[in-house]
């Protein structure tokens, strides 16, 4: 994975003169200007749950920045070396198993070739006991 700073990349500074336009434009006009902007700025995933980000400062351009920063700094790449069990987290120089505390469909995960499903299982089962001797 690469090492980036993103503040470091022209998508950034992009950004940060984009912010510098925005800040001060009031949410209500962003509405009033575009009778869409709901439907343009939210989502909804397995008919379940809605994401609604249309009242925050943001435009379509203000997207197109952030895809721009996400692509020069790689975030798929990275995305991809969380999900291969890569050591992503470099100050402790370790995988970051988010993705294993979710792993409910018990797939393996591997991290330097090894399972480390089971062991996260151990531990929430531990708290979960815990949970319940508190409850």
């Amino acid at each position: 994975m690469k090492n980036i700073n993103p503040s470091q990349t022209a998508a950034w500074q992009a950004l940060q003169q984009h912010y510098a336009q925005m800040k001060d434009v009031r949410i209500a006009d962003l509405f009033a200007q575009d009778s869409d902007r709901f439907s343009r700025f939210s989502a909804t995933f397995n008919d379940q749950m809605l994401v609604d980000y249309s009242k925050n400062r943001i435009t379509q351009e203000t997207l197109e920045k952030l895809q721009a920063l996400a692509k020069e700094t790689d975030l798929q790449g990275a995305i991809k070396s969380m999900f291969a069990g890569e050591k992503i987290n470099r100050t402790e120089d370790r995988a970051v198993l988010h993705i294993a505390l979710r792993n409910r469909s018990n797939s393996p995960i591997l991290v330097d070739g090894k399972d480390v499903m089971p062991e996260v299982n151990a531990v929430l089962a531990k708290i979960k006991q815990f949970c319940a001797r508190v409850i």
